[in-house]
């Protein structure tokens, strides 16, 4: 089974780069994250035309989340229950024998900010999600744009950029506290040098040519499936394309 995440940073202004990687790679599950359309406007009928079954939950202009998978998913879960803000960051489905849970964790502005203090309770909710509806023994895949680099090697500059909402050590400590209930992460499991990212920032110039990246978009297992991962890799080639998204795509693998 194939398993990839992509923060598309708008899925109606990157629908040719989707298309074409889904028409490339097949995989069996793609989550997206920052779809940026509220659900009237969300583009199916594209999608209707692939081979994949679509869910989807968004707001005008800014999150959304959706699931692409060749199997129907069931149980579907649209909103992490504890957040007040009922933003469209979480959806939760089960496909096939998998459970997958995709999430946009916050990015949170400043440290100083209500907005940080969101990104942290809302990882906090999350872990309580986990506690509360599921057990380490089940194949859990949780992917999406956490919006946190956990190491230094997760970013290109860690003396300059440590303290930055995405990089700092509350924010870290939140994430691994969410992992400690029982995920593992993938893709450093299978690679433990420096020098892979997933995000660009459009603002830093040549930044994909000079690899000066962040590494936030992950996909984790609870040990029944991180045990049969074969293989984790980040696609750079979309970041390449026309009109590309910041982030590009990560596939994991699974012999299930």
């Amino acid at each position: 089974m194939k398993i990839a995440t992509f923060n598309a940073n708008s899925i109606r202004s990157r629908m040719d780069v989707l298309l074409k990687w889904l028409a490339l790679q097949q995989p069996d599950i793609l989550a997206i994250q920052e779809t940026k359309v509220q659900d009237a406007d969300f583009p199916l009928s594209e999608l209707e035309k692939t081979a994949y079954k679509t869910i989807f939950r968004g707001q005008k202009s800014y999150n959304g989340v959706a699931i692409l998978s060749k199997k129907p998913p069931k149980d579907i879960v649209l909103k992490l229950e504890q957040d007040p803000a009922d933003q469209a960051r979480f959806l939760k489905a089960k496909i096939g024998n998998i459970i997958l849970v995709n999430t946009y964790i916050p990015q949170g502005m400043d440290v100083d900010s209500d907005k940080f203090r969101y990104k942290l309770n809302w990882l906090g909710w999350l872990r309580q999600y986990f506690e509360r509806h599921h057990t380490p023994q089940q194949p859990i895949v949780w992917v999406g744009d956490l919006n946190v680099a956990r190491e230094d090697i997760d970013v290109y500059d860690p003396a300059g950029l440590r303290g930055h909402v995405c990089f700092c050590g509350p924010a870290q400590k939140a994430l691994d506290e969410v992992m400690q209930w029982g995920f593992i992460d993938i893709f450093r499991k299978k690679h433990t040098e420096p020098g892979y990212y997933t995000f660009w920032d459009y603002r830093v110039p040549n930044s994909l040519k000079r690899n000066l990246g962040w590494r936030l978009d992950y996909i984790m297992a609870t040990s029944p499936l991180a045990d049969k991962c074969t293989d984790c890799r980040i696609d750079t080639a979309p970041r390449e394309w026309d009109k590309p998204s910041d982030h590009t795509f990560l596939v994991a693998e699974f012999d299930i």
